[in-house]
């Protein structure tokens, strides 16, 4: 376990969460904001890639979990991203569709910003979506993060940053 929370706990992600991650990452509506929709093999990448970031950085995206039965329901953790061109420490998260608006986005993003700032040297996080994703907009703000930067995608459309500094 990396992080515990009053509802939740973050691990390192195992080959074998690819069922569960898909039900999130797989997820047409879950996955609106992105490119793409995951398929199997695509999920099955992401989970290599955030278990080579461990390997590498110390962090990745995490399993987020129910504490009470241990169900793996989502994603949240830091990445390097770029972000309008450079690359920046961007907390991220996923929440399985049947689970969103109860709150764990927001406990398990503000967990991992606490951790972030105790266990990395950055000074600042950062968070970016699309500009319509109010979702995620209002979990970033509930980390104490404010819009510092807007910019346009590859798509034309309007991405919000969002940052804190470490006090």
């Amino acid at each position: 376990m990396i992080i515990e929370t009053k509802r939740l706990f973050l691990r390192e992600m195992k080959e074998n969460d690819l069922d569960m991650l898909f039900k999130v990452l797989g997820d047409k509506e879950n996955m609106r904001y992105y490119p793409y929709v995951f398929d199997k093999v695509h999920v099955q990448r992401w989970i290599k890639n955030n278990i080579e970031r461990y390997r590498v950085f110390g962090f990745g995206l995490w399993a987020v979990c129910l504490k009470e039965s241990g169900e793996m329901i989502g994603d949240c953790g830091i990445t390097m991203q770029n972000i309008n061109g450079t690359i920046l420490p961007e907390i991220g998260y996923h929440i399985r569709a049947d689970k969103q608006h109860n709150g764990y986005a927001k406990e398990a993003a503000h967990s991992v910003k606490d951790w972030g700032f105790v266990h990395t040297p950055f000074k600042i996080l950062y968070s970016y979506m699309k500009a319509d994703n109010i979702a995620s907009a209002k979990t970033a703000e509930a980390m104490g993060m404010h819009i510092t930067d807007t910019y346009l995608d590859d798509m034309y459309d309007k991405v919000l940053v969002y940052s804190i500094n470490r006090n």
